[in-house]
Formats: structure tokens, C-alpha cells, sequence
């Protein structure tokens, strides 16, 4: 394709840029899995959707693939070839089951993408080996490519995994705790969950020969994004459609979650945040009908409203920055409807 041609080329929605994300993406990842102990491998067919619980093939729903996805458009926004970046972009979706597999035995999650979790089916101790499989071999993957990014890739994502650590342990704690405040709350999910986007795409930048600016304005444009993402992730941890969630109705709430909704109530000084914390501090889970009146309690707080204005202010910011960073016409237009696609409350 000609220079002219690709400022013409029609940009694909972002529905077809996961739909081409995922071919790319899935046969190399199912070859990397397989190179996997028996066991892990196992495991891991079954959370990626391949095989079901006794190991037969299964059309199970796996991921979006956003972050690979991210990976690939921002070595061509950049203005090089999506096919040079394949394993940085493995390595991310590597780094990133990760972190599900631990994520689901942390907090006590029964279903991921309508079916059982892992540790519900294999248990916990095999859950978490199996997630530290995929991320060893994350590493593997980038240290094994030749790519001249590949050794500060190998940094760049290390550094990600750390934060997303930290940003679990952080939310692990606000458990327990009863003075959680809005800043530490925001602090922890740009940790949890923009870091990785952020490398994300800043990986892809990387492996497409961008300029350090670029590099760093996609990262910026990654973690704002992130952001906006895990704003949108907790209103439909509360009032999502389980049809499209895969969870049960307030399940967030249901397990007495400091999500960024919930901790915006709870600070509001509002009489709807008092009430909302006195059905918060305490030992026992929500039944369904205290669930139900917390969400309102939410609404009421203004929790709600805060969360969405915020989604909304994190989505312009990462499209300044992506901006910013002057893309390749087509995949600059591409990562825009990601980025919208991401922060859709009703996807």
C-alpha cells in the first residue's frame, strides 16, 4: 500500500480492528500456550475459551483483545507494520491473563466470560501457577525476539507488571479499610489498570520505530485511556447487564468492592453516603435486596455522575494525546473508535 493510499484507506470500526487483532494474534498465542507444561497448559486453554473443563475443543468466548489490539495499532500509528509488533503485543495479552488468573482467586470471582473461573474448576494453588506461567513466558516471548525494542520492551512491561501488582494489593487493602478516600482510589486504578494499556501502547510504538515524543505521548494516550476504561469497568460492576458482563447483577457491590462509584459515595458527606457506609463497614456480604438499595444509595451520592463526568474528562485527555502524537491517518482514526468502543457503557 502507497503513502497516498493509506491517507485514503476507510478505517476499519473498532469491532473489525478486534476481529483483526484477535487472527493475528490467537494462533500465535494458542502455539505459545502449547509450549506450556501439561497442566498449566490445561489450564490455561481453558481460561483463553479453547477447551472446556475436560479439555475438549470449546467456542467459548475468550477476551476482546483490547491490549493487543492497542499493541498493533500503535506500531502502525507510528507508521510501521502491525506484524513487527506481534510479540510485544503477545506478551502484553500474556502479562495481562496474568493478572486475571490471580485477580479471580483474589477476589473471590465465580465467572469470567459467562462460565466458571479457573481456581473454581482446577482450584486456587493451580489457578495462580497457571497465571505465572503466562507471565514468565511473557518475558520469555520478548527477551527470544531480535526486534531492536525488544530489551527496553522487556523494561517497559516489567515496569507495567509491577504497577498492576501494586495496584491489586492497594485494592486487596481497601477491603479492609473504612477511610479509603477518592485520590488513593484513583492512584490505584491507574495502577491496576492504566498502567498496562499505557505500556501497551507504548510497547507498539516502540516496536514501530516511533520517535521518543510518539512513544511517549501513545503511553500517555494508553494510560488516560485505562483510565476512562476502569471508570466505565466499575459503573458496570454495578449496574451492568450480566448478558454482556458475564457477572451477576452488582456483583461489586454484592462483595462490599471500594470501586471508584462506591468511594465517591462513600466521601460525598451526603446522607446517602452515610447510609451507604453503614452497610458497607461491616463483615458480612450484601444480600440482594441490600445490593440493590446500595446502588441507589450510589446514585443518590452522586457517585454515579462523578464516575461518568470523570470517564468522560479521561477520554478527551487520551485523545489529545493521541493527537499529540500525529498518527498515521488510518490508525490514528482506528485507535479513536477503540478508545470510544472501550469506554461504552453498553458494551
Amino acid at each position: 500500500m502507497t503513502a497516498a493510499q493509506e491517507e485514503t484507506a476507510p478505517a476499519r470500526t473498532a469491532r473489525e480492528v478486534l476481529t483483526w487483532s484477535r487472527c493475528l494474534t490467537e494462533p500465535a498465542l494458542r502455539d505459545a500456550v502449547c509450549g506450556l507444561p501439561a497442566a498449566t497448559r490445561r489450564i490455561a486453554a481453558y481460561h483463553f475459551g479453547w477447551e472446556d473443563a475436560d479439555g475438549r475443543p470449546s467456542r467459548a468466548g475468550g477476551g476482546k483483545t483490547i491490549r493487543p489490539a492497542l499493541v498493533l495499532l500503535a506500531a502502525e500509528a507510528v507508521g510501521g507494520a502491525a506484524a513487527t509488533a506481534l510479540p510485544a503485543a503477545l506478551a502484553v495479552e500474556l502479562a495481562h491473563n496474568f493478572s486475571l488468573l490471580h485477580d479471580d482467586v483474589m477476589d473471590g470471582d465465580e465467572t469470567r466470560r459467562h462460565r466458571a473461573t479457573a481456581w473454581r474448576v482446577f482450584g486456587t494453588s493451580a489457578a495462580i501457577l497457571a497465571g505465572d506461567a503466562l507471565l514468565s513466558f511473557a518475558f520469555e516471548l520478548l527477551a527470544a525476539d531480535d526486534h531492536p525494542a525488544a530489551l527496553g520492551g522487556i523494561a517497559t512491561l516489567s515496569r507495567a507488571v509491577v504497577q498492576v501488582v501494586e495496584g491489586q494489593s492497594l485494592d486487596m487493602d481497601f477491603e479492609r479499610r473504612t477511610d479509603v478516600d477518592l485520590p488513593e482510589c484513583v492512584d490505584m486504578a491507574e495502577r491496576k489498570t492504566a498502567a498496562l494499556l499505557g505500556a501497551s501502547c507504548a510497547l507498539g510504538a516502540a516496536y514501530g520505530g516511533g520517535t521518543p515524543v510518539q512513544v511517549d505521548r501513545m503511553r500517555r494516550f494508553g494510560e488516560r485511556l485505562g483510565l476512562a476504561f476502569q471508570l466505565v469497568d466499575d459503573l458496570l460492576g454495578i449496574w451492568g447487564d450480566p448478558a454482556v458482563t458475564g457477572k451477576p447483577v452488582y456483583s461489586d457491590l454484592h462483595n462490599r468492592k471500594k470501586s471508584l462509584p462506591v468511594v465517591a459515595a462513600l466521601t460525598s458527606d451526603t446522607q446517602a453516603g452515610t447510609e451507604l457506609a453503614g452497610l458497607y463497614h461491616r463483615e458480612s456480604p450484601l444480600t440482594s435486596d441490600e445490593a440493590e438499595l446500595a446502588a441507589g444509595l450510589v446514585e443518590l451520592a452522586g457517585g454515579r455522575s462523578w464516575t461518568t463526568r470523570r470517564a468522560e474528562e479521561m477520554l478527551g485527555q487520551a485523545l489529545a494525546e493521541l493527537d499529540a502524537a500525529v498518527p498515521v491517518a488510518q490508525a490514528g482514526a482506528e485507535l479513536r473508535a477503540l478508545a470510544h468502543l472501550v469506554t461504552d457503557r453498553d458494551h
